[in-house]
């Protein structure tokens, strides 16, 4: 009996102590971005970004607007019977205009853009939200926490190359953690493929924070971690709408792989099963210019678009 007793006094403490580390993380962060907003100098250092402060650590692209809608989102997901379904919070964002290099800017700050997205904004924005809400907390503070956990390699932002810019890296750092888990290595058929990360660097010229020798030097450094990189996936010929039916379940992360050299994942999106227990796709689209359900079914949409294959990724409860 005092085993068991101090077992649950042990295990009530351990709670608290969790709940008092991530407050004081929130306050910490959010004393951290006040400070930098207020104590700001007046002009941009030279060649610095003129939109973003040194040392800032947030750039909204609407703050007054941003917050309260992330507020708003979360206060009514907590009144929902089960909070944080990513698919619900997805659907918000249906007809959001699609805009491509939304996290770009000469300084990595923690962006935020709920007026455009592109797939991986989109996924990583709804994601966020569906893991503050699971945690019934309601403030934008604790998503940007979320925000940050997620986008940058142990969570924590330290220059461009600490982004988890490879869907691969996103998936493995974040599952290390605790905050996904890719099932696709489980389900049964699924391949390995192997290969070597490492086409940001070879096309350094397409991304212009890479114009910085330091920079590059440093993501050479993240690829080499990468090398001869092996991860599980489901070819597209395998991926009929039965199949997709009992294996992918609603809210399910679903990344599209490719062929391309030195890239493991070309396009990411949400799985929303409709009515009849279709599965169907809620992403950000360039071609439909917005985020939208494409009102191709998931097998459909494969057998026409032709990607590699599949990986299917769940938040973690």
């Amino acid at each position: 009996m005092k085993a068991a007793n101090f077992a649950t006094s042990t295990s009530v403490i351990a709670r608290h102590i969790n709940i008092y580390a991530r407050v004081l993380a929130c306050a910490l962060l959010f004393t951290a971005w006040t400070a930098v907003a207020t104590n700001a100098p007046d002009g941009p250092a030279a060649g610095a970004d003129p939109t973003i402060a040194p040392g800032n650590r947030v750039e909204w692209h609407n703050e007054g607007t941003d917050t309260t809608r992330i507020t708003r989102i979360l206060i009514d997901e907590a009144q929902t019977e089960r909070p944080g379904r990513l698919s619900r919070i997805g659907m918000i964002f249906a007809g959001t205009p699609y805009g491509a290099h939304t996290l770009e800017g000469e300084q990595e700050c923690l962006r935020v853009n709920l007026d455009s997205m592109d797939c991986t904004t989109f996924v990583e924005t709804v994601a966020a939200l569906a893991m503050t809400a699971r945690e019934r907390r309601q403030s934008w503070q604790d998503f940007l926490y979320n925000l940050e956990r997620l986008r940058y390699r142990n969570g924590v932002m330290e220059g461009y190359p600490s982004r988890l810019h490879y869907v691969s890296a996103w998936i493995l750092d974040n599952q290390a953690r605790g905050l996904l888990n890719e099932v696709t290595g489980d389900i049964s058929g699924s391949r390995y493929m192997v290969k070597s990360l490492d086409y940001m660097s070879r096309h350094s010229g397409d991304y212009p924070a890479l114009s910085d020798s330091v920079t590059l030097g440093r993501m050479r450094s993240v690829e080499a971690g990468y090398s001869n990189h092996r991860y599980p996936y489901l070819r597209s010929s395998q991926c009929s709408a039965k199949l997709l039916r009992e294996v992918v379940h609603d809210g399910d992360i679903i990344a599209f792989t490719t062929a391309e050299k030195g890239l493991d994942v070309s396009h990411l999106g949400i799985a929303a099963v409709d009515e009849k227990g279709d599965v169907r796709l809620l992403h950000a689209s360039s071609k439909g210019g917005k985020v939208m359900v494409d009102p191709l079914p998931l097998a459909d949409y494969i057998r026409r678009n032709r990607p590699e294959g599949i990986r299917i990724i769940r938040l973690a409860e």
